[in-house]
């Protein structure tokens, strides 16, 4: 890819992108994404649509699991040049901006987005590929409801007949929204979390599920047949070959991700072949599932926002002395009654503590479910508090992020 020819707005606002998101981190505020973004738009009110200009894009979106697919698809993707990408999470138009002024000219970019920024940001950068993973219940108090986000995907797509959708088939609401596109790829990516999709969207009949497969009562929504799909320990392609996948990220769930990354590499022109060794290349998102040895304990950190979220963290914890931690400030949403969305069963048994926050709020929780725990009032306490050995951490957003800063902000 050439340099490309910015108007002397754009180039300027790069530079105060630049110089925003520098002087963030000096003075330890952030590392800058949103800072520098928002400062270059408001140089140039075009800004993400002139840096998305000649290059080749990709969103990736949905509930849970965007941060680490948009990683997953980098490295995938990456056999065929650079690759711009907002890879610590800042998924909303300012952290794109920062994204690709801080990767320059390249031929690629793929971008998580927050799944409510969808339409906006897909209309701006022109994106030839949208990648939707799933959609569940998420910060009550001030997120959409799920079918409200599912029917606005669904206007979005059919107002863009040009883009190319990789969607997961085994979730009834992601799917009823990618229907209205025009060119679909489907990822049997799974379904754990199943309480957002008893019902059909599009007639408000019960969705009936027979082992993976699933339908609408009166027929309206059908499971599609999948083009790519997770089996074993690796993914079978559209020409039905199977690749051995090995990930230094734990749980099924993340071998679904790296099927819907390699769909999207795949899409470019990716050697699939080639693809699959870079996803090994891939260790912690930042910090999630980073192991940390500290005074003799082995800490894994394990980020969960949301009931689904939570579901695929007990799938992946060992079972060892557990650390549960939870917040409700900005960033998490304010109402933590989503607690009783999740079953904490799988942690019952084995050494639970808890802090955060909310901690009494989660305390209460665990005693309906007849969880026994040990209440901490920091992460350092928690520490002191077990021997030496595996501790396994589950936190909400802002708790993951004390944690990491306890630990020296591990990636």
């Amino acid at each position: 890819m050439t340099e490309p020819k910015y108007t002397l707005r754009t180039r300027l606002a790069s530079g105060l992108t630049k110089s925003a998101a520098a002087l963030s981190r000096a003075t330890g505020r952030g590392d800058g994404a949103v800072i520098g973004g928002r400062v270059g738009q408001m140089i140039d009110p075009n800004f993400l649509a002139n840096l998305a200009a000649g290059r080749r894009i990709a969103l990736i979106s949905g509930t849970n699991g965007k941060t680490t697919t948009t990683r997953l698809t980098t490295a995938a993707l990456s056999v065929m040049g650079p690759v711009a990408t907002n890879s610590l999470g800042a998924n909303m138009p300012h952290g794109h901006m920062s994204a690709l002024v801080k990767a320059g000219a390249t031929p690629f970019a793929v971008l998580e987005v927050d799944e409510h920024y969808l339409a906006d940001v897909l209309k701006k950068t022109n994106a030839e590929v949208v990648a939707l993973l799933n959609l569940s219940r998420d910060q009550l108090d001030r997120a959409q409801e799920v079918a409200t986000v599912a029917a606005k995907w669904r206007t979005m797509l059919t107002a863009a007949p040009q883009v190319h959708v990789i969607a997961n088939c085994d979730d009834p609401m992601v799917t009823w929204a990618a229907s209205a596109a025009t060119e679909v790829t489907w990822v049997a990516a799974g379904q754990r979390w199943l309480d957002d999709s008893w019902v059909c969207p599009e007639c408000g009949s019960r969705i009936e599920r027979n082992g993976e497969q699933w339908a609408c009562a009166t027929g309206d929504l059908v499971r599609p047949l999948p083009q790519w799909q997770v089996e074993n320990d690796g993914v079978v392609d559209p020409t039905g070959l199977y690749h051995e996948v090995h990930l230094q990220l734990p749980g099924r769930v993340n071998k679904a991700n790296a099927a819907t990354a390699l769909a999207v590499a795949a899409y470019f022109g990716a050697p699939t072949l080639r693809s699959v060794p870079k996803l090994a290349e891939v260790t912690s998102i930042a910090g999630r599932y980073a192991t940390v040895v500290r005074d003799g304990r082995v800490i894994r950190l394990l980020l969960s926002k949301n009931p689904a979220g939570w579901l695929e963290a007990f799938d992946m914890a060992e079972d060892a002395p557990t650390l549960l931690a939870i917040n409700a400030r900005d960033p998490d949403g304010l109402d933590t009654s989503w607690l009783y969305d999740v079953d904490f069963s799988p942690v019952r048994g084995r050494r639970v503590l808890i802090t955060g926050d909310r901690a009494m709020d989660l305390a209460v929780r665990l005693e309906v479910n007849g969880v026994a725990f040990e209440h901490v009032s920091s992460f350092e306490k928690a520490l002191a508090a077990i021997p030496p050995g595996r501790l396994e951490v589950i936190a909400n957003y802002t708790a993951f992020q004390d944690i990491r800063t306890e630990l020296d902000r591990v990636n």
